[in-house]
C-alpha cells in the first residue's frame, strides 16, 4: 500500500456490471464509455479495458492527449475525441486511427492537414449544435461543411463515420428541448444522407437518456457518470433504481486523535465549537485532494458526511488544504490509523458520493473528478473474488 495515508478504490468488476447493465438497457444501440478526465477520477487504463470487457465498444474522451493515452495504453476499439484547439496534435490522433469530431470549418481543415501529412483516412464525426449553444456547427453551417467533407471522402482523405449532438437538458427527463433536439439531428443527418453522407452511427444520448428514454438511443449511447455508478438524475433516485453500483470508495486512515473539552474551536476560524468534553479526529485528505472547502461544517450546520466505525458523522470546522476534522464523540474509541470512509457504495448506510454532493451543492461528477492527483486508486475485481480467483489488486496503474 501507499505511503499516503488515503485512498480511492475502485472496484473494476463493478465498472464491467455497470457497462453490461447499461448495454441491457440500449439493447439497440452500441455503447460508448465516456472515459475522460481520466475516467470521471477513477482512472483512464483501467476503467476503459473494464467497460470493454463489459460490453461497450466504444470509448470516448474529450482531449486528443486522452486518446492517445488509450492507444499507448494498447486500446484498440474506436475511440471518439470531441474537443480541441487550432494547432492540436491530430496527425498523431489520425495515425493512431482516432475518430475525430469536427465542430468547426477549421477543425475539417486542420483535419484534413493532418490527414494528407499521415497519408491514412482520417475518421469524423459532424458535431451539430442542435441547441445547446455550445460546442459545435449551427445547422446553418453545417451544409457547407460536410459538403467539403463529402469532398474530401471522395478523396479518401476522411471517413465522415457520424453525425452528433449534446443535448443542452440532459438531466431533466422528459423536458421538451430533448426530442425537439433529437428532431434537429435527424433532420439534418437524413439531409446529409440524401446528399451522399453514409453514417455508421448517430448519436445524442448521455446517461439520463441511457436510462430513461430509448427513443434517443439512436445508433449509439454515450453514459458516463452512469458507467461509474452514479446516477445523473438523483431526483429520480439513486443508483440502485437502474441496476447501477458505484465503483468507487474514498478513506482515508485517522491521523491523530486526542481530546478536547466543551467550548474548543476546531480549523481554521472555530466556525465549530465542541458542544461538550469529546474526543475529535483528524482526517489527513482536504482540498488540495479535492475535498470541497464548501463541504465545510460551519454556522452551525454540518459538513459532509464521514463513515467512522459504523456510525456517521460529518466534517467539523472548516476544510483545510490537507485535512478535515471530526467530532467523533465524548464515548469514541477510535485510534489513529482507524478507518474513516468519505464516500463508497452506500449499501451499509455509509455515505455517497450524491450525499457529498447535495452537502456541498454541487453534483457527483464534481465529487469524483476533482478527486487530487496525490490520493491513490487502489483497483480490485472483487467479483472475480467471488468466482473463486485472487483479488486483484494494483495500485497506481494507469
Amino acid at each position: 500500500m501507499s505511503e499516503f495515508p488515503a485512498r480511492a478504490v475502485v472496484d473494476l468488476g463493478v465498472v464491467r456490471a455497470n457497462a453490461r447493465t447499461l448495454g441491457d438497457l440500449a439493447p439497440t444501440a452500441q455503447v460508448m464509455a465516456v472515459v475522460k478526465a481520466d475516467a470521471y477520477g477513477h482512472g483512464l487504463l483501467p476503467v476503459a479495458r473494464a467497460a470493454l470487457e463489459g460490453g461497450a465498444t466504444w470509448l470516448g474522451v474529450a482531449q486528443v492527449s486522452e486518446a492517445l493515452a488509450l492507444r499507448a495504453g494498447g486500446i484498440r476499439s474506436r475511440v471518439l475525441t470531441w474537443l480541441y484547439a487550432p494547432g492540436a496534435p491530430l496527425a498523431d490522433a489520425v495515425a493512431a486511427d482516432v475518430d475525430l469530431s469536427v465542430a468547426a470549418p477549421w477543425a475539417l481543415r486542420e483535419v484534413e492537414a493532418a490527414a494528407r501529412s499521415t497519408g491514412r483516412t482520417a475518421r469524423v464525426h459532424l458535431k451539430v449544435d442542435t441547441g445547446l449553444g455550445r460546442n459545435g456547427l449551427t445547422p446553418a453551417d453545417l451544409p457547407e461543411v460536410l459538403n467539403a467533407a463529402l469532398r474530401l471522402e471522395a478523396e479518401g482523405v476522411v471517413r465522415v463515420a457520424g453525425i452528433w449532438s449534446h443535448l443542452a437538458f440532459a438531466d431533466e427527463p422528459g423536458h421538451p428541448t430533448l426530442h425537439a433536439q433529437a428532431e434537429v439531428l435527424r433532420a439534418v443527418a437524413d439531409d446529409a444522407e440524401a446528399r451522399g453522407a453514409r453514417f455508421e452511427v448517430r448519436h445524442i444520448a448521455a446517461s439520463t437518456s441511457t436510462l430513461t428514454d430509448p427513443a434517443l438511443h439512436l445508433d449509439l449511447v454515450r453514459p458516463g457518470i452512469a458507467l461509474y455508478g452514479l446516477t445523473p438524475v438523483p431526483q429520480l433516485g439513486g443508483p440502485e433504481r437502474f441496476g447501477l453500483v458505484p465503483a468507487m470508495t474514498v478513506e482515508a486512515e485517522l491521523a491523530t486523535v486526542k481530546r478536547l473539552p466543551a467550548g474548543h474551536g476546531m480549523s481554521y476560524g472555530h466556525h465549530y465549537v465542541t458542544p461538550r468534553d469529546t474526543t475529535v479526529g483528524v482526517v489527513p485528505l482536504g482540498y488540495a485532494d479535492g475535498v470541497p472547502r464548501h463541504a465545510s461544517g460551519v454556522d452551525g450546520a454540518p459538513g459532509a458526511p464521514l463513515g467512522v466505525g459504523g456510525r456517521r458523522l460529518a466534517i467539523a470546522g472548516r476544510v483545510c488544504m490537507d485535512q478535515v476534522m471530526v467530532d467523533l464523540g465524548p464515548d469514541a474509541t477510535e485510534a489513529a490509523g482507524d478507518r474513516v470512509v468519505l464516500f463508497g457504495t452506500g449499501a451499509d448506510g455509509g455515505p455517497t458520493a450524491q450525499d457529498w454532493a447535495d452537502a456541498a451543492g454541487t453534483i457527483s461528477y464534481e465529487i469524483v473528478t476533482r478527486l487530487g492527483a496525490r490520493v491513490p486508486r487502489v483497483y480490485v475485481d472483487r467479483a472475480r473474488t467471488t468466482e473463486g480467483g485472487a483479488l486483484r489488486v494494483a495500485e497506481g496503474v494507469q
